[in-house]
């Protein structure tokens, strides 16, 4: 008996034998390993590129259509549209926030006064909506806040925030379909929300740690800046505007660092045209000096050469193209 059990001790493999004791067979974790996936594939909701979501657990497949803003027509029914409203973005079936979304795209663009009302609490709801895992929510959702934007403007001015954040974030992942969406609500924003209430609300995140975010704030900003004109800059603070020009002209992404330098040109030729007419300004002494001394008076001596050297690059290419 005992050579017998030698002999079966000796057909276990040596990459099952450790120090004289047995060990489990690598296979073990490795099918382990395949359940965690096969776990997560369920959790998950893959999109693909027509639209479609699989549910996972469900064979079925339900067809998502992405419905741009000019081609939505009127709701039917306004008042029971209204009274499902909220329970609908608040469904736990993610079908019914999808067309729940697009009734409340419908409703802001051609009923505007009727959820006025009840507006912040559809934004609430539309957070959530932005915060969901299932792409094809997220995206309807980033959809309806351009709408929203373009219909009420400066309205949602204190609902912003956790609708901005969300943006941000949507605008700096990865899925192209999602982030477009997020790019375009965010142009939507900037051109229909006012620059003096919207700059003060982008502006923490030109600090944010992710470098995506702050390149897509500074983009923002970029935007925004020149519809505030010459009196709003001045209002608003070309010096504060300057020191955000000059801290993402070196950050990480080159989105940033474009965004930075289309700022600061718009602020040099604010300031240029502010000063050169101004009740001090000396006719014999050129333009760009007085530039300089004021980035070197608002900068460290670094950010101002920094500054200088983009806009004095812009001058000389204006100056060799004309």
């Amino acid at each position: 008996m005992a050579e017998v059990a030698r002999r079966d001790v000796n057909k276990i493999p040596e990459s099952g034998r450790m120090n004289g004791n047995f060990i489990k067979p690598h296979m073990e974790s490795t099918d382990e390993k395949a359940e965690e996936k096969m776990m997560a594939s369920l959790a998950s909701t893959p999109s693909k590129t027509d639209g479609t979501e699989n549910s996972g657990s469900e064979v079925a497949t339900t067809e998502v259509e992405y419905i741009e803003s000019e081609d939505l027509k009127d709701v039917e029914d306004v008042e029971n549209c209204l009274k499902a409203l909220l329970s609908g973005l608040g469904s736990k079936d993610w079908v019914s926030v999808c067309e729940t979304l697009n009734n409340v795209r419908r409703l802001s663009l051609y009923h505007k006064e009727s959820i006025v009302g009840m507006l912040s609490d559809v934004l609430s709801l539309l957070v959530k909506s932005l915060k969901n895992p299932r792409s094809a929510v997220c995206k309807t959702a980033i959809m309806t806040c351009a709408d929203i934007f373009e219909v009420y403007n400066d309205d949602i001015i204190d609902s912003l925030d956790p609708l901005l954040v969300q943006l941000l974030l949507k605008s700096s992942q990865d899925k192209r379909f999602v982030c477009e969406a997020a790019e375009s609500a965010l142009m939507a924003l900037t051109n229909w929300v006012s620059a003096p209430l919207l700059l003060p609300k982008l502006q923490p995140y030109i600090k944010h740690k992710n470098p995506r975010i702050r390149a897509k704030a500074s983009m923002c900003i970029s935007r925004s800046v020149p519809r505030l004109g010459i009196d709003g800059i001045e209002a608003f603070g070309i010096d504060n505007l300057i020191q955000i020009g000059a801290s993402q002209l070196s950050d990480q992404l080159p989105e940033s660092r474009d965004a930075a330098r289309a700022l600061l040109l718009e602020l040099q030729s604010v300031y240029e045209k502010s000063h050169i007419t101004g009740p001090t300004a000396i006719p014999e002494e050129p333009v760009i000096t007085s530039w300089e001394h004021f980035c070197q008076s608002k900068l460290s001596p670094l950010s101002a050469q920094a500054v200088l050297r983009v806009t004095n690059v812009a001058r000389e290419g204006l100056v060799l193209g004309s």
